[in-house]
């Protein structure tokens, strides 16, 4: 059963599918739905408007993220994505059991309504629902560490011990990689920034993919790119359409610091180090050395130049009387989803699996 499991990690920004024992997801594309009227009967209400995935480029004012800052907002949205993910992978077995993972910010009901749409509307015949970051821990084969994950909608800290998650220890901060793209579209593009233009996604994501980086002294790194001669660096440009080229400034290549000096560009700290400072501060002491040797960095913002170096440095620096180490995979932009894909192979897991039977004879209760 294990081998035809379906995994889902449906994270703010994308979603990543695949079947289990896979070193990667084969499916990963933008947590996207898009809502346009029909034509016989045109109108904004729920009756007079149909979904599809992803950006419309005829309208691409009409596309929203169902899932925002790890939190369900629009479950008509998730079940269209769950519904086309499950078409494409039930092509070979349409028995296939689901793994879905969950966000440590879902709602109380968030939980029953999963199983609703898996069981009810999407027929699979069991689920497991797997919490995010724990996934990420078994992905670096640890069992005891510190998950220090950032994506698209939210950074977050959770320390585990023995496999069991430090709760009172954790830390959700507000601020991920989408806060970055808007601060790079309002820089980029000032009055005019409009997230729903083409060109300026594009621009904005091609910005943030090819040209950011995280500096390791933000003070040095300001002067060296000041003193950077105009046009002598192909990597502080980006054209615009008419083929004219515009030179960025320093603080839009250096935007993932905000990750680490959220004040420089007027988000609420604490920075991503200073959680995961406090965070280990708040565990007992004699844990405290385990878990400084055992941070495990995640999350699609880990992957920018300089982000682990610098979280592994300020880390280190304040339990200097501690031996830090960083644990950082190739693919930690979907550690969620292989660590899913490993459980799915675990015997210690088999009594969390919910069958259909079982959600039915619940209802009758």
């Amino acid at each position: 059963m294990a081998a035809r499991t379906i995994i889902i990690d449906h994270g703010s920004g994308f979603l990543k599918s695949g079947l289990a024992g896979w070193n990667e997801p084969q499916m990963i594309f933008p947590s996207i739905v898009n809502y346009l009227p029909c034509r016989e009967n045109p109108g904004p209400s729920y009756a007079r408007r149909r979904v599809s995935l992803g950006i419309d480029m005829c309208r691409p004012d009409t596309f929203s993220y169902p899932v925002q800052r790890g939190r369900v907002l629009n479950w008509e949205g998730v079940e269209h994505l769950w519904s086309f993910v499950l078409e494409k992978h039930r092509q070979e077995h349409d028995d296939s059991p689901v793994m879905v993972t969950e966000s440590p910010r879902r709602e109380p009901g968030d939980r029953q309504k999963t199983l609703e749409i898996m069981f009810e509307l999407l027929d699979v015949p069991s689920i497991l629902l797997a919490d995010q970051l724990e996934m990420s821990l078994y992905a670096s084969g640890l069992l005891t560490g510190v998950v220090v994950d950032s994506g698209y909608g939210l950074s977050r800290v959770q320390p585990f011990h023995l496999g069991r998650p430090l709760r009172s220890s954790a830390k959700t901060l507000e601020f991920a990689g989408q806060d970055l793209s808007a601060y790079l579209f309002k820089s980029l593009f000032k009055e005019n920034f409009n997230q729903h233009n083409l060109f300026q996604l594009e621009t904005v994501s091609n910005t943030q993919m090819n040209k950011c980086y995280v500096p390791q002294n933000l003070g040095e790194a300001l002067d060296f790119c000041q003193n950077v001669p105009s046009g002598s660096d192909e990597n502080n440009t980006y054209h615009l359409p008419d083929g004219t080229c515009v030179e960025l400034t320093p603080l839009q290549r250096l935007a993932p610091e905000m990750f680490f000096s959220p004040q420089v560009f007027d988000l609420q700290g604490p920075s991503i180090s200073q959680a995961a400072v406090e965070s280990i501060q708040t565990c007992e002491a004699a844990l405290q050395p385990l878990l400084v040797s055992h941070l495990v960095a995640c999350g699609g913002n880990t992957l920018y130049p300089g982000f682990t170096k610098r979280l592994y440095r300020l880390v280190a620096d304040h339990f200097c009387s501690m031996r830090a180490s960083i644990w950082m995979g190739s693919n930690r932009n979907f550690s969620v989803w292989l660590g899913a894909s490993i459980v799915a192979h675990l015997s210690t897991y088999k009594s969390e699996w919910l069958t259909k039977e079982e959600y039915d004879e619940s209802l009758k209760l």
